[in-house]
């Protein structure tokens, strides 16, 4: 009788570590993300996050990207965000600098491992930068300080300095453990596990929250969780769409003889930005109300009307903001789709292999051709991760009560629908990782299909 996948993998020595070796740095991160920095009010925190306000907001998606450690303020206040800003700042910047760009078009391996170095030592500034930038804005918009006493000058600078170093030790020790595990554990997946396991923290907390709503505990987690299945359930059929271009590969030489050319395909995904669109879309939105908050009390009196008005077209609870949140998110997944793609240079790696697409010409053609087609099949990709983003806005239009139950739309869901992507996707890529690796340890029946 063959024994159970779950089984196998439990008896394989080598698998058996890496699982341990993973849970076991998740549940270090975790103990060391309650470990709170020095002087910290947490209470300013905690108001500012249930305020519904766009700084509110703001404070939900830092607290998701950290791996919910924010709202504990604790060493590792900051997650690995800063790392993810780093990444992106760099992918960015390729397209933009020449020189950047032909270094990672002559040799690719190379120009990855450049780009790795970098993005490490770009992360240091950018953590101590958004530590300073945390206390001094949460402080602000909370209308409380959030350390007492913290200041670059003055007699607690030395005091402030020591947080900021502290915080930003925090930050690369989260990444650090992260490339433990895709070094030691589960290959390739330390980040996403990172953040993965900061998300699923929280249910238990919005789980309470609910069973204490106004209405019926049982019917509102009841139709929230039926409607957290059937998105998990879109969200895997969308990142599973792929668009199979077929590419004509150079037959090999054998002795004297040639073998005949070899048919494949080019797999284009229907998804490829991630959740990168939902992260800028709902940052940039944010940012016209969190500016406006530092004018609401100006003396001047058109600059008061003009941060008011910012603040009503810009409130989370209003309908138009969920509007422009929807059409951020498609705009942005056109762009950032065309960045990674570009960066990629199909046209010129499928030149170099000899391969070419039926009917195009190889090189630049073919990457033009690859670029229209990519268009048209993220524009479903796109509108699928608009309606992500503003779906809690679309549940509460379709069952009012439920936010009632659950606190609001900040707090609707057991995971939120931005954290869903990371959930589903860090599940998904974590599954067929064991998979391969049960496969290259001789266990021949696939995940896939039991």
């Amino acid at each position: 009788m063959r024994r159970s996948a779950v089984r196998y993998l439990w008896s394989a020595p080598d698998l058996r570590r890496k699982i341990l070796i993973t849970i076991g740095i998740l549940v270090l991160y975790r103990f060391v993300a309650h470990v709170p920095v020095p002087g910290v009010n947490r209470d300013v925190i905690t108001g500012l996050a249930n305020s519904g306000t766009a700084a509110g907001t703001l404070v939900g998606l830092i607290d998701l990207i950290s791996g919910g450690t924010l709202l504990n303020f604790s060493v590792l206040a900051m997650g690995v965000y800063p790392y993810i800003t780093a990444q992106i700042i760099l992918q960015l910047l390729v397209p933009i600098i020449p020189s950047l760009q032909a270094r990672m078009e002559e040799d690719p391996r190379e120009g990855r491992k450049w780009m790795e170095r970098w993005t490490y030592i770009l992360s240091i500034p950018m953590a101590a930068l958004t530590a300073i930038g945390q206390i001094n804005i949460f402080s602000t918009l909370a209308g409380a300080q959030v350390i007492e006493g913290f200041g670059l000058t003055g007699p607690n600078a030395l005091g402030s300095f020591t947080i900021i170093i502290s915080m930003t030790a925090g930050t690369m020790f989260a990444i650090w453990l992260g490339e433990l595990i895709s070094e030691y554990g589960i290959r390739n997946q330390g980040l996403s596990l990172i953040i993965f396991a900061g998300i699923i923290a929280r249910i238990p907390a919005n789980l309470a929250q609910m069973a204490t709503g106004a209405l019926s505990p049982v019917l509102s987690i009841s139709l929230i969780v039926l409607i957290m299945i059937l998105t998990i359930f879109v969200i895997v059929y969308v990142q599973q769409g792929r668009r199979n271009v077929p590419v004509m590969y150079p037959g090999r030489r054998v002795g004297n003889r040639m073998s005949m050319p070899v048919k494949g395909t080019l797999p284009l995904m229907v998804n490829m930005a991630g959740m990168i669109p939902l992260i800028f879309g709902q940052a940039l939105l944010q940012l016209p109300s969190i500016m406006a908050s530092f004018f609401i009390n100006s003396d001047t009196v058109w600059v008061a009307r003009l941060a008011s008005r910012a603040q009503s077209l810009f409130d989370p609870n209003a309908g138009w903001y969920w509007l422009f949140y929807f059409l951020m998110v498609v705009a942005f997944s056109f762009f950032y789709t065309d960045v990674l793609f570009a960066q990629q240079n199909y046209g010129e790696n499928l030149k170099r292999a000899g391969a070419q697409i039926p009917g195009v010409s190889r090189g630049a053609p073919t990457q033009r051709y690859l670029t229209r087609v990519l268009r048209r099949i993220t524009l479903p990709g796109a509108l699928f991760l608009g309606t992500i983003a503003v779906l809690p806005y679309l549940v509460t239009i379709a069952f009012p009560f439920l936010s009632a139950a659950g606190g609001g739309q900040s707090s609707l869901f057991l995971v939120s629908s931005s954290g869903l992507l990371i959930v589903v996707g860090t599940v998904r890529e974590t599954f067929f990782n064991i998979d391969a690796e049960l496969k290259l340890h001789g266990y021949e029946e696939s995940l896939l299909v039991r």
